[in-house]
């Protein structure tokens, strides 16, 4: 932010392009982890289903599905886009740690390459925020005084 903003409050002149940047990313990894969950919990796009998916992966199967299918969902929308980010974070590093983490580097070796990536994309949402571009915006939430944007938490 340059010195003229910070004084005046106003956004820097680039703002519209990061909450553009934001919305992207949001909608391509929300989508990505929404359909991922939704083989998962639905059987949905060829996938295993819910009781299947609790079967290979024990009781974790539970958590681990609901957070990529809803957790996908809130950051398409942008509802409780930094919770859904940290969540689908935590899970793909479990991931690696219990799955692909072994494999090595390389994705064709079933390797942690792409959980790095998918990592990669949640963290801006994490630490940004969703952006402008969110329905959190709109609903009636908790806002912060200074900023009038919702609290971080819920954002």
């Amino acid at each position: 932010m340059t010195t003229a903003s910070a004084v005046s409050g106003s956004a820097p002149p680039d703002r519209p392009a990061v909450d553009v940047s934001l919305l992207l990313v949001r909608v391509i990894v929300g989508t990505i982890f929404a359909a991922h969950g939704s083989q998962k919990l639905f059987g949905a796009f060829g996938g295993s289903g819910l009781a299947a998916t609790v079967e290979m992966m024990g009781p974790m199967g539970y958590p681990v599905t609901i957070g990529e299918f809803f957790g996908g969902l809130g950051l398409i929308v942008g509802f409780l886009c930094r919770f859904s980010a940290a969540s689908l974070i935590v899970i793909m590093l479990g991931a690696i740690g219990m799955v692909h983490g072994k494999n090595g580097f390389f994705l064709q070796n079933q390797g942690f390459e792409y959980n790095l990536a998918l990592i990669g994309l949640l963290a801006p949402i994490l630490i940004a925020g969703p952006g402008s571009y969110s329905i959190g915006r709109w609903l009636p939430l908790p806002k912060s005084r200074r900023t009038q944007r919702p609290v971080v938490v819920l954002e």
